[in-house]
Order: structure tokens, then sequence, then C-alpha cells
């Protein structure tokens, strides 16, 4: 007699089950999410990749004329359009990757609704097409770099870690928050005031010397304070690198990419019926 096997499907409960090797075999698609994301944004605009330069660049002569030049920020001893450059480069990425995958969820309802994937590849690659607009803005820096005479040091060969950094801690919120605002449509009017918010609570325009010891701690709890000292060490190689504040950064930005992953996951299943 041969031996019938029957195979018995059933939804899994356990709070901690995420299915990583699932995750890995759908990564040909959350390619072609990120390239479709990639040519929708840029779909019918005249000049195309260069607003990945236009922001950061005309964002940093405003903050040049503002705070450097009327407030007199100080900079670490570099001059002050390539100090408020480095961390607008950062900035521009993670709040762009922020914003796209918060809604990420709720722009791509259809997807939701007819055909099943890991749902987490559309906020992840959210975060993954902000890369090509970091590597673009990257060329002004380039040329800022020459025009101060900043050479860079063996530092730099470090610049992947606040990038990756930055990818988890968006990537993270990304998960709460898209999981969220499939229930609460008004959390997508939020994150732009929140995003506000963190902008001027991290030391992008200013260095975290301003500070000083009173409330020096309180800035290290942003997890972006660590990030953002880090991609200026690397990249002008005229400060130290904070470790002590790296590993501050690195815990609370696991904790969230961690926690975010947990709750996306254990939502996941209503949000076809939801959304």
């Amino acid at each position: 007699m041969t031996e019938n096997k029957v195979r018995i499907i059933r939804s899994k409960r356990d709070i901690f089950d995420i299915n990583f090797r699932e995750l890995w075999s759908y990564r040909e698609l959350l390619y072609y999410l990120t390239w479709k994301e990639i040519k929708i944004r840029y779909k019918q605009t005249a000049l195309g990749a260069v607003w990945a330069i236009i922001q950061p660049l005309f964002t940093m002569v405003v903050f040049t004329l503002i705070f450097g030049n009327l407030a007199k920020m100080p900079s670490d001893g570099v001059p002050y359009p390539i100090f408020s450059y480095t961390g607008l480069m950062l900035w521009t990425y993670f709040s762009m990757s922020l914003t796209h995958s918060s809604t990420s969820l709720v722009m791509n309802s259809n997807l939701l609704s007819k055909i099943y994937f890991p749902r987490l590849l559309l906020p992840l690659s959210s975060c993954a097409v902000g890369l090509l607009d970091y590597g673009i803005a990257s060329v002004i820096l380039v040329i800022l770099m020459f025009y101060f005479q900043i050479a860079p040091t063996f530092l730099i060969l470090l610049i992947l870690i606040p990038l990756l950094l930055s990818f988890l801690l968006a990537s993270g919120l990304g998960f709460w928050l898209s999981a969220i605002c499939v229930k609460y449509r008004d959390v997508q009017y939020a994150i732009p005031f929140f995003i506000q918010l963190l902008l001027f609570s991290s030391p992008i325009i200013y260095p975290v010397s301003i500070t000083g010891n009173a409330y020096g701690w309180l800035l290290k709890l942003n997890p972006l304070t660590g990030i953002m000292t880090m991609q200026r060490a690397c990249l002008l190689g005229t400060t130290i690198i904070d470790w002590a504040t790296l590993g501050i950064s690195t815990l609370i930005t696991l904790l969230i990419f961690f926690s975010g992953l947990i709750y996306f996951k254990n939502y996941e299943r209503e949000f076809a019926d939801v959304i």
C-alpha cells in the first residue's frame, strides 16, 4: 500500500515568527518593486534624477545663508556649506525613505487585496529607492570637498555603516507607521510634522558640541545623532568617531527595527481586510 501524505497548512501565531527564508526567496520581487518606484518617481519629469541633487543642494544654500552667515552657527572647524551638506545628504535619504515607506501599504492597496507576497517588501523597497538618490547627491559632495580642499581619510572606508544604520532606522519606523497607517489613515498627515520636528532635533544644521553637557545626553537619545556624527567623521575626517554615541544610536536603531518588524508581521494578516 502506498502511504498518503497529508500536508496541513495553518496560520502561525508566534509573535516572533519572521520567515527570513521566504523574504530571501522573493528577493527578485524586491528588485522589481524598487525599480517600479524609481520609474514612478521620475516619470514625466523634466530634470529626472537631477532632483536628487537639487533638494539637498538648495537646502544647503538656504541653511548656509541663515544659520551659517546670519546666525553664525559653529561647524566643527569646517566650512559651513560642506558641514551642512554632509548632514543633509543623509537626512534627505532618511526623510524621503520614511515618508514613502510609511504610506507604501496604502499606496499599493490594490496589490495587497489581490495577490500574496511578503508585505515587508513594500516598505523595504521604498527605503531602497533612496539609495540611488544618495549616490547621485554624493557627486556634489565630491565637488565641495575639492573646492574647500578637504581630502578624504581612511575613515571613508566606513561610510557604509551610517548609511546602513539609516536604512535600518527608516525601515523600522516605516514598518511601524505603514502598519498603523492601514488602520488609521490620519497617521500620514502627522508624518510630515514628525519629520520636521526630527530635523531640528538632529545635529544637521548644528554640531553636537553646541548642546553642551546639560542637554547633550538628551540629544544622544536621538538615534540620528550618532549616525550623523559618524557620517561627517567618515567623509570629512576632521573629527573623531564618537563610538559611545554611535553605540547608543545602534542599539536604539536595532530596537526600532526589530520591534517594528515584529509588529508588522503580527498585524500583516489583517492588512487585506482592513485596507
